[in-house]
């Protein structure tokens, strides 16, 4: 959705529907939807079958705790309902969804709906994107617009849902209510949501400060101990949503299916990682045409060609990456007992043993380890630490899933490919006194390498050249830089699942934002953006990508 821009706090809805405003249905039946924030701060929901799975869990563990008096399970294991989410643990504690491989983490939610509302039907609207895929409307503009249409409706106005649009049911499409810029819809029926007993009157607005609000919404107050730093929580009070030109986004932010990379097998799962395997990285310099630095940044009005390795991969080469290794060379063992406080990549207590026990293999490190990362002090499971090594890069680094410290040099799995970079005298919006960086990302498809997602199989690379812009000033040309470092250690790009789309095994960008358009900045993906500058080298640093490179 291009512009999501709110449009003031009214709560009518169209003639004759009944707005969003605070209510609540006398009905006893309800069905829970489980949603997690983007960061755009908009809540997107799980599918109904991963919601349906989550649900069965929450329930049995409230069950439990009533006969026994324990508390609540402390994390669900999403892996178990779909084997792409197997890198995704939700701790109920504190109601967060934790992505074990790089530490990502977003809100989670659970919001009660009427059971024959458009989430009890399965009932699921959606916009039509700029590559052509299907993107879905937030669970309560779903039910929203189903509203509007079962009392037929020709056009609803969703400026009380905080977005600048006017849906036409019958030309089936949505019009930006500012620039007029339209897009396609579509009424999709999908698995429908979990039956839930609800324990109150269900709410059927926006959410305000009544007990079932606060007891099923992740925006109430967490009444039990909270567990981690939250480093990584979207911005609630945005009012954007993703539209395909996102030139980043964490790969959590697919609409339903969060994830774009290798998965990493659930605790107890039936795969089994081998810590003794190690994949060896495809070259990542070579021959190329233009001034090229490694992976292909080039300036082409000079054509040299690079036959030698590239510094990654000389760097690579002398590092072991062992898994063992280097587990053992950045993680101290913690002798006597540790401390009373979970690992958060298995979410089992220290004391216990690691919850990748069954699932990870090494003859060295025992699943009752436990250590400490030698700089930021964050204990883990040395098993849980080696099977997450395992199952990334193996470049040799270590990303603490706490801090998100970096231990050695990360790389990622970005394909091959060509970066150039060009200036010219438009200013941008927000920049009048300086001129315009344009950088042109060049990638083809090819042939998936052993550290991709599915080894020896095609992937696509759809969009390409893509052209992203920089003001050409010094902190302009300071973000230039480094983004030449990270393209040269592969971190810009990697091959997963469209965030826009849904395809698989394609070329997608890889947590660093970029902006793809010079102006009109209704996307969010344009200017101007005061902060897009600090933003962008915040996320360059927590890929291991700071001022310290350009020093090297």
């Amino acid at each position: 959705m291009a512009a999501a821009q709110g449009a003031g706090s009214s709560s009518a809805g169209p003639s004759g529907l009944p707005g969003p405003a605070p209510g609540h249905s006398s009905s006893s039946t309800a069905v829970a939807v489980w949603e997690w924030q983007d960061e755009f701060g908009r809540w997107r929901p799980y599918r109904g079958n991963v919601c349906s799975y989550i649900e069965q869990v929450f329930q049995a563990s409230q069950q439990k705790g009533q006969r026994s008096g324990s508390g609540l399970v402390s994390s669900i294991l999403l892996g178990h309902a779909d084997p792409v989410l197997a890198p995704y643990v939700i701790d109920i504690p504190s109601l967060t969804q934790f992505r074990q491989d790089t530490g990502t983490m977003r809100a989670v939610r659970r919001h009660l709906f009427p059971g024959d509302s458009a989430a009890g039907q399965g009932i699921v609207w959606e916009w039509q994107n700029d590559e052509g895929g299907w993107s879905p409307y937030e669970m309560n503009v779903c039910i929203f617009l189903e509203e509007a249409r079962a009392t037929n409706h020709q056009r609803v106005d969703l400026g009380p849902m905080g977005y600048n649009y006017e849906v036409d049911f019958v030309a089936q499409v949505q019009t930006n209510k500012t620039t007029r810029f339209r897009r396609s819809v579509q009424r999709r029926l999908d698995a429908p949501y979990p039956v839930t007993a609800s324990p109150a009157p269900l709410h059927t607005g926006a959410a305000c400060s009544c007990q079932q609000c606060w007891l099923n919404s992740g925006t109430g107050p967490i009444t039990t101990r909270y567990r981690h730093s939250m480093i990584n929580f979207p911005n609630s009070s945005s009012t954007h949503q993703v539209s395909s030109r996102t030139a980043s986004v964490s790969s959590s932010s697919v609409g339903f299916v969060p994830y774009n990379k290798p998965t990493l097998s659930g605790a107890r799962s039936t795969t089994r990682l081998n810590a003794q395997s190690t994949l060896a990285l495809p070259q990542a310099g070579g021959p190329s045409t233009g001034l090229s630095a490694s992976n292909g940044v080039s300036a082409p009005s000079l054509p040299v060609k690079m036959p030698k390795p590239s510094k990654v991969n000389q760097a690579l080469a002398a590092t072991p990456t062992e898994p063992e290794t280097v587990v053992k060379k950045y993680l101290e063992e913690v002798k006597g007992s540790p401390a009373d406080e979970d690992c958060i990549i298995c979410m089992e207590k220290l004391s216990s043993p690691s919850g990748y026990g069954d699932t990870c293999e090494s003859s060295t490190i025992k699943p009752e380890m436990v250590g400490h990362l030698k700089n930021c002090q964050h204990s883990f499971h040395m098993l849980c630490m080696l099977a997450m090594y395992s199952n990334g890069n193996k470049d040799g680094s270590l990303q603490c899933p706490s801090c998100k410290t970096i231990y050695g040099e990360k790389t990622g799995t970005q394909p091959k490919g060509k970066m150039e970079v060009s200036t010219f005298p438009q200013s941008l919006p927000g920049h009048k006194d300086c001129g315009t960086i344009q950088i042109v990302y060049h990638i083809s498809r090819g042939i998936q390498g052993p550290e991709h997602p599915n080894p020896g199989m095609p992937y696509t690379a759809r969009g390409f050249p893509r052209y992203c812009y920089l003001p050409d000033n010094e902190k302009g040309r300071k973000v230039l830089e480094l983004l030449r470092v990270a393209w040269k250690r592969r971190l810009i790009f990697t091959v997963g699942t469209s965030n826009t789309t849904g395809e698989s095994n394609t070329v997608v960008w890889n947590e660093i934002h970029h902006k793809t358009e010079m102006d009109t900045n209704l996307s969010g993906h344009g200017y101007p953006d005061p902060n897009y500058l600090d933003n962008v080298l915040a996320e360059l640093a927590a890929q291991g990508v700071t001022e310290d490179c350009l020093r090297q």
